[in-house]
């Protein structure tokens, strides 16, 4: 059954939120879509970390890497850089789960977007690993582009492909989503925390694959495992409603017994499984918190 946006848009329009496109799916069909304009390729800033996030799941399921892999594993050379003599603040003992789910140790984290489109030192990893931890890491949130990047390389290092070489056959093409731009560092390492480029159409195909557990047409693509642990509440963080829920695994918990990807400027994957249901939003707004209550209070009911 078609359901009406109007609302929806009524409600965004009035608070003069800049909402460019919105797709509803629900039991796997499109049940409502609306575009300002066209559903153009627009860049998806931190939902591309989910993405990278399904990348981790597949090397963890192909048995190269788990979730006590430490930096030092795979970048040795990195591990005395640090200044400190305290074992506990040198980013190579950092595991592949304290990066997952934003626990790291960093009070102002590196390889934030200013700090990358400046940087002299081209190799990222190195840079990240030169600098002391501020705390010990794995109880304390702190949101860190920089962890997704380490983690993007990580992967690299462990599978001998880019995060997008590795997820285009694995996950990209089954979904329909084909000559992905996806930005690099300065030495060709998938971004990972920013830079992909797809539409608001194909980011809804994702949520509809997070909402089956990583199944498509009848195939396992990403382990409905994986799906359930990243989506899955792993630490607690403060903020505004959608943002004091915990976080997971690259992935936000929200209210309403759902959880999310999102970007800056106002992307969304919305993903209500109590519905079966999926919204996707592309926008250029910074309120995002405003966008969602117009979810929650105009399509949530429609379901």
């Amino acid at each position: 059954m078609l359901i009406s946006l109007d609302g929806f848009i009524d409600c965004v329009t009035q608070q003069g939120l800049n909402v460019l496109s919105a797709r509803v799916l629900q039991k796997g069909t499109s049940v409502a879509k609306w575009d300002l304009s066209s559903d153009e390729r627009r860049l998806q800033h931190s939902v591309s970390k989910s993405f990278t996030c399904m990348a981790v799941g597949l090397a963890i399921a192909e048995g190269k890497l788990s979730l006590g892999t430490k930096l030092q594993e795979y970048f040795p050379q990195y591990a005395q850089m640090s200044l400190t003599d305290d074992p506990d603040l040198r980013p190579g003992g950092l595991t592949l789960y304290n990066l997952l789910r934003m626990s790291s140790g960093h009070d102002s984290p590196p390889l934030w977007a200013e700090e990358r489109a400046s940087l002299q030192e081209k190799d990222w990893v190195k840079y990240y690993m030169s600098l002391p931890l501020d705390r010990a890491p794995g109880d304390i949130f702190t949101y860190s582009s920089g962890d997704t990047f380490v983690i993007s390389a990580l992967v690299q290092a462990a599978v001998g492909q880019t995060v997008k070489d590795y997820l285009t056959p694995r996950l990209f093409e089954p979904l329909g989503i084909r000559d992905v731009s996806w930005e690099t560092s300065p030495l060709g390492v998938t971004l990972g925390c920013a830079g992909l480029e797809i539409s608001n159409e194909e980011l809804s195909r994702f949520g509809q694959l997070l909402l089956q557990k990583g199944q498509w047409e009848g195939k396992q693509l990403v382990p409905a495992e994986w799906i359930d642990f990243v989506t899955r509440k792993q630490i607690d963080n403060q903020g505004s409603p959608d943002w004091s829920q915990g976080y997971g695994i690259q992935f936000w918990m929200c209210t309403h017994e759902a959880y999310r990807a999102d970007g800056a400027h106002g992307q969304l994957c919305v993903v209500i499984p109590g519905k079966d249901a999926v919204v996707a939003i592309n926008s250029y707004e910074d309120d995002i918190q405003g966008i969602l209550d117009a979810v929650w209070a105009e399509i949530l009911p429609l379901l």
